[in-house]
């Protein structure tokens, strides 16, 4: 689930955006059950091939892979972010252990971090402006010798 961050933003914004999160965050604690399964993208980093679920709206990113049991091999979500200057992620609900990378808007991984099942710790990005975050079994980056430094090809457009 993504907590995304809101800072160098005027108070109209910054307003704004807390509303968005808000609502989302109603939903969220309605939330018990898993979503349905979104629309998929395929993904290549260093010529391994990937399946992801796309969540590309406050709701779909504040539930992402929330009370599911499994993931199939070499699947994932990923998280089409808006932009801001941090994000957050944590393991509310989520029952399956997962490692997320950080990705810039060119398709860099930034970073990846390894994420417990229910643990609510929030992962803060260490960098700027992450345009996305991708969401894996934990160790599958590890597995497929995949590093911060690599870059991600066939991703929908960054947002802007």
């Amino acid at each position: 689930m993504a907590v995304i961050g809101v800072l160098n933003m005027t108070n109209a914004m910054r307003f704004s955006v807390w509303i968005c999160a808000l609502f989302s965050a109603g939903a969220l604690w309605a939330q018990t059950a898993a979503q349905p399964t979104l629309p998929t993208v395929k993904l290549t980093i260093n010529g391994k091939a990937l399946t992801a679920e796309v969540a590309d709206d406050n709701t779909e990113r504040a539930t992402g892979l929330m009370f599911r049991e499994k993931l199939a091999e070499d699947s994932g979500m990923l998280f089409v972010m808006p932009q801001v200057d941090e994000a957050t992620f944590w393991m509310r609900n989520t029952l399956i252990p997962l490692s997320v990378a950080y990705i810039d808007p060119t398709g860099t991984i930034l970073e990846i971090h390894e994420m417990k099942p229910r643990d609510e710790t929030p992962i803060r990005s260490k960098f700027p402006y992450v345009a996305y975050a991708l969401e894996m079994d934990k160790g599958w980056f590890e597995k497929k010798g995949i590093l911060p430094g690599d870059r991600i090809i066939g991703l929908p457009a960054a947002p802007r």
